[in-house]
């Protein structure tokens, strides 16, 4: 009989004013902490950690920066501090490299781990998975984890402060649990957990549809909103249920399509959420859906700060360039979930619908 495991995070606050919890969070699990994940993230919490672990009484081991990417050497180095340190605890901050290195390091050295993203840009934060790199940014894998997150505290107060990129990066990749699981699920046979995965991807898709520009107002004026609060549960939540319900079994030829860009000098360096988000619209190309389909979606990608073209994020890419990105993603496992054979023309006459149905870039 096959057994299908689902790992859960053990809590998740969420919520405006959310890390005011977290003190209380990490005293339950442990007494020894460490802060880690990038710069700029470990200084836009780091003083509110500090104090929440004090009133606990619990003690802060201080701040570890993690730098380049999700790799095995990072992974490896970070395991080798925690447990040089007694690590007992560990609070993991930033975006989805930096929140995955830390999962990944935690699990091998058996610590509960508490994610307190910086950054709206992946459901990282709540999920059992982790994408890993090659040390030079090209993708390797998305590794399943024995444990998930002992805690997750989503505080939109937090969040509404890092760039609009970022949100945009998070809507565009939530997006895809919706396009995605869309366009690879049999409705003649759907399971339970299929089921519910296929209804929390659509959820993430309304959401995203009625709030996210009210929510990236609310990122550009620094207020967080109600519109914000919805679009931050899609993004985690929904989002995270989606990945966690398929056990990472969602993704197709959208993600396919950034693991090709993953391979590009020019384009590895963008935002996961954002190479997503414009590798969903090939997608919906690739499944020949009508011009007013996609043209509701480019619409929707626009009001979300998503890009429609590849010259909004890589403005040099030439043809040899984009024919190595496709070829890439056509040999990327997450392809292989299509239910249909893609190749390489038909991909390219995908993209190449998109960028006319977008027009020039503005």
């Amino acid at each position: 009989m096959f057994t299908q495991r689902l790992v859960f995070p053990a809590s998740v606050l969420r919520g405006r004013g959310a890390i005011k919890h977290l003190g209380a969070m990490c005293g339950r699990l442990g007494q020894r902490a460490l802060l880690v994940g990038g710069a700029r993230a470990i200084a836009s919490v780091e003083p509110q950690v500090a104090d929440q672990l004090d009133q606990q009484m619990v003690s802060y081991l201080g701040a570890d920066t993690l730098s380049g990417e999700c790799c095995q050497q990072q992974i490896a180095q970070l395991a080798e501090r925690l447990t040089r340190q007694g690590v007992e605890v560990v609070i993991a901050t930033g975006g989805g490299r930096a929140l995955d290195t830390a999962k990944i390091a935690a699990v091998m050295c058996n610590i509960p781990v508490v994610t307190l993203p910086s950054v709206a840009a992946t459901c990282a934060a709540v999920t059992p998975l982790a994408f890993r790199y090659h040390a030079n940014g090209q993708f390797r894998d998305m590794l399943p984890l024995a444990n998930g997150p002992a805690a997750a505290v989503i505080d939109a107060d937090l969040l509404v402060n890092a760039p609009l990129s970022w949100l945009a990066a998070g809507v565009g990749d939530t997006l895809a649990k919706w396009y995605e699981y869309r366009a690879i699920a049999d409705l003649d046979n759907l399971s339970g957990l299929s089921g519910v995965a296929r209804t929390n991807s659509e959820l993430c898709y309304t959401l995203i549809k009625h709030f996210a520009a009210d929510a990236c107002l609310a990122v550009q004026q620094r207020q967080a909103n109600r519109a914000l609060e919805q679009v931050l549960d899609a993004i985690f939540l929904y989002a995270g249920l989606t990945s966690i319900m398929s056990n990472g079994a969602h993704t197709a030829a959208a993600h396919a399509l950034y693991e090709g860009f993953t391979a590009c000098d020019k384009t590895r360096h963008i935002a996961h959420g954002l190479l997503v988000g414009f590798g969903n619209l090939c997608l919906l190309a690739l499944e020949q859906r009508s011009d007013d389909e996609l043209l509701a979606a480019i619409a929707l990608a626009r009001a979300s700060a998503i890009p429609t073209h590849i010259d909004e994020f890589a403005p040099t890419l030439n043809e040899a360039e984009l024919q190595q990105i496709i070829e890439h993603s056509l040999n990327a496992a997450d392809m292989a979930n299509m239910p249909f054979d893609v190749n390489y023309q038909q991909m390219r006459e995908a993209i190449a619908r998109v960028q006319q149905l977008s027009g020039p870039k503005s």
